[in-house]
């Protein structure tokens, strides 16, 4: 299959992909779905688009006809990126640049996720070039803001009944590796109460600050006596800001801090919450007052290792690639929670590029990589020709 797969095509679409600036925030992922609508029309794909905020459009495609008694496959990729401080990049963040040197394309995306699209996307003209069908029917979902936490996108489009298919391949980068398993974040905002006073007269106040301090020593790196995980390890909190005070001279009566918290398959956000506070209720300190605010929660999400679609994907990427990949998890979470966990879909998520490489400076993918993925990807389309069992119900 990789003799079939056209490396300009491929690199073209990424680099066409990566020059749209979609960082997120704001997003603005329509004109990436305006190109990915074009990269698709050849097939005959039928399209729908969800748009729950101006321009953050998320596109359904389906190439085939569900209901025809085949498979459907669905593909769940996102269109936005993180944010860049461009004084830090050597390159053009959005120039999606070719070394020949070694042989990476740079930019934006490249890595997360917009190869990936493009692999996917590509993987049906290499097909048809290797006179072959798919054996399924595939819809691709080329959403919105996963990087915030997918609440428009992925998440609009399962609350509106739209995640319908009998597996999913989500093209995040994971080094050709197939991840079955990832762990769920909290984000939450302790803001803690404290009594003004002279700053000469620190006595004569409550700090807010040292208060934090305190919730800070108590919550960073702390062991929440949660179990190891076989593929994600055990689970970890991290203070990532905090901001307080108004100036100098007056003891601080607010202080922020916002607290990154990473999560188990089967925990929900009452209990990461409940075992937040219990951590902060056994500092001892009765002049500890402070509000609790969830500002993001995912859940989350793991595949069994013997699920029928992991060995189905494996033998893919062996056939096409002549290597057989690994089974991992990631620290990190993806929309595959919501196929996962909401949709009761299998899911796997596989793609070109490296974990090391997303949201970094000067992110790049390795064009071989774009190739292998598309083989990748072209051999479970024409192989995919038995729906798995879902995960429930």
């Amino acid at each position: 299959m990789k003799t079939h797969v056209d490396p300009d095509e491929v690199t073209a679409l990424t680099a066409g992909l990566v020059r749209i600036d979609t960082r997120n925030p704001p997003g603005n992922e329509r004109p990436a779905a305006d190109l990915c609508r074009q990269a698709l029309e050849p097939f005959g794909a039928t399209f729908r688009e969800v748009e729950p905020a101006p321009g953050r459009t998320s596109l359904l495609a389906t190439v085939g006809r569900p209901g025809d008694g085949r498979p459907t496959l669905i593909v769940n990729g996102h269109l936005d990126v993180v944010p860049i401080n461009e004084a830090q990049w050597t390159r053009s963040p959005f120039g999606a640049e070719i070394d020949a040197g070694d042989g990476r394309m740079y930019g934006r995306g490249t890595a997360d996720t917009k190869g990936g699209i493009a692999a996917a996307i590509c993987a049906l003209s290499t097909l048809q070039r290797a006179g072959r069908e798919p054996g399924c029917n595939v819809v691709f979902h080329l959403v919105a803001d996963e990087e915030r936490g997918g609440a428009l996108g992925t998440g609009t489009m399962a609350a509106q009944g739209l995640i319908d298919g009998d597996a999913c391949l989500v093209p995040e980068p994971t080094g050709m590796q197939l991840c079955i398993a990832e762990r769920g974040l909290m984000v939450a905002t302790v803001t803690t109460k404290g009594t003004p006073a002279h700053g000469s007269q620190p006595q004569n106040g409550l700090s807010a600050v040292e208060k934090a301090a305190k919730i800070v020593l108590a919550l960073h790196a702390a062991d929440m006596g949660d179990a190891d995980h076989s593929l994600l390890g055990t689970p970890t909190v991290n203070v990532g800001v905090i901001e307080g005070g108004s100036g100098h001279n007056t003891v601080p009566e607010s202080c922020r801090i916002i607290i990154d918290r990473r999560l188990l398959p089967g925990m929900s956000r009452a209990e990461a919450e409940a075992g937040i506070r219990q951590k902060i209720a056994a500092i001892g300190d009765s002049d500890i007052h402070y509000d609790f605010d969830v500002t993001m929660f995912g859940e989350a999400s793991e595949l069994d290792a013997g699920h029928p679609l992991v060995a189905s994907v494996a033998d893919a990427v062996a056939r096409s690639t002549g290597h057989t990949p690994g089974v991992i998890g990631m620290s990190f979470t993806t929309d595959a929670r919501f196929v996962r966990n909401q949709g009761g879909i299998p899911a796997i998520v596989f793609g070109p590029g490296d974990v090391d490489q997303a949201h970094t400076n000067d992110e790049w993918v390795a064009v071989d990589r774009l190739v292998e993925a598309t083989a990748a990807y072209a051999e479970l389309y024409a192989g995919f020709t038995v729906a798995p069992p879902r995960i429930f119900g």
